[in-house]
């Protein structure tokens, strides 16, 4: 389970490090194979490469109306590994997308990761704060 945000840099080749707490479990749990992809909200997924098998099935099963969806996420994933070092690559065509450009947040959403420009991430975070809780949360307590 990933939880916890971490600020990264991101280096000329465009990786960045894992940090060891979770670098550990990646590589226990999916020797390291990850696949990156795009979010509706402008960030990238990381997912480990068992989770992201069952989301893609789910994805592939969704109905015509869903394409948008299908295409943002399954057309812009990219299958990726830590290397020695426990770097992971970040495509260029990706980081564009993110605005990833020396700096990074990277965010344990549970069995995922959300790698942030961190900018954009705390302009999301203000803008959703300021609308309340949705109703979603709504018997969620503190």
């Amino acid at each position: 389970m990933f939880q916890g945000a971490s600020k990264l840099a991101l280096d000329p080749k465009g990786r960045i490090s894992v940090p060891t707490r979770h670098r550990d479990q990646l590589l226990a749990h999916c020797e390291g194979r990850l696949t990156l992809t795009r979010h509706p909200d402008g960030c990238l997924l990381v997912y480990p490469r068992p989770q992201w098998e069952s989301k893609r099935e789910q994805l592939a099963m969704l109905p015509y109306s869903a394409r948008a969806l299908q295409r943002l996420l399954l057309g812009s994933a990219i299958d990726v590994e830590l290397d020695s070092a426990g770097r992971l690559l970040v495509p260029t065509v990706l980081r564009e997308d993110a605005h990833l450009a020396r700096e990074a947040t990277l965010i344990g959403m549970g069995m995922h990761f959300e790698l942030w420009e961190p900018a954009l991430l705390r302009e999301r975070e203000e803008r959703d704060l300021a609308g309340g809780l949705p109703e979603a949360a709504a018997d969620f307590t503190f």
